[in-house]
């Protein structure tokens, strides 16, 4: 086995591992059963356990900055993606879709949240990325709105919260098992078409959202 393909195959082990059972509960002779090694190899791709976390913590990174458009400052432009009802419904599955089915995303999140009650700076990554460049994102895309006159004045950071923590709430509860991924785009739609409802602009002639 080639030395780059076992170190792939260590950090896809210990990834699946840590999601499952979080970093504590695992030890590298598990990692190193997974991927059909001694743990005395192991040592020659990575230091140690802590290392094998490091690095999966910066690959996810990688693709969260990569692929997640919450990861990107919202621009002006940008609101041409929410310019129509139907538009913001699919835009907001698309990202869905993306975080339940991309693996490396998907099992690094359920990692984080088991480790953000013994971890500081894995709790402050998940904030970050569930909570706090969400609510940014949002925030930023309901002041565009409400400039366009799409949506109604009001509290846009309140506004973000109310669009977006369902969603989170949802996704969440999917990594559980809780709800399917067909119960989570029935609810989207739902919200979303809900939340334009309420908050739509009075009038037609500055940029009504249709259904």
């Amino acid at each position: 086995m080639e030395k780059g393909n076992t170190k792939r195959e260590i950090l896809s082990a210990a990834l699946d591992l840590f999601s499952e059972q979080g970093f504590e509960s695992t030890s590298l002779s598990q990692i190193a059963a997974a991927v059909g090694i001694r743990k005395a190899s192991l040592y020659s791709h990575f230091g140690g356990k802590q290392e094998i976390l490091d690095a999966l913590v910066k690959e996810a990174l990688g693709e969260y900055e990569n692929k997640s458009v919450f990861a990107k400052p919202f621009r002006e432009n940008d609101g041409d993606s929410f310019a129509t009802c139907e538009e913001v419904v699919n835009t907001v599955k698309r990202q869905i879709a993306y975080i339940l089915h991309d693996d490396v995303i998907r099992k690094a999140r359920k990692m984080l949240g088991i480790e953000q009650f013994t971890n500081t700076a894995l709790a402050a990554l998940l904030t970050k990325q569930n909570y706090s460049d969400v609510m940014r994102y949002f925030t930023d895309v309901i002041k565009t709105l409400q400039q366009k006159g799409v949506l109604s004045d009001g509290d846009a950071e309140i506004m973000a919260a109310q669009f977006c923590l369902p969603v989170t709430v949802w996704i969440n509860l999917c990594d559980r098992k809780s709800l399917s991924e067909a119960e989570i785009m029935r609810l989207t739609e739902r919200h979303v078409r809900q939340f334009f409802a309420v908050y739509r602009a009075d009038g037609t002639s500055r940029g009504q959202v249709k259904e």
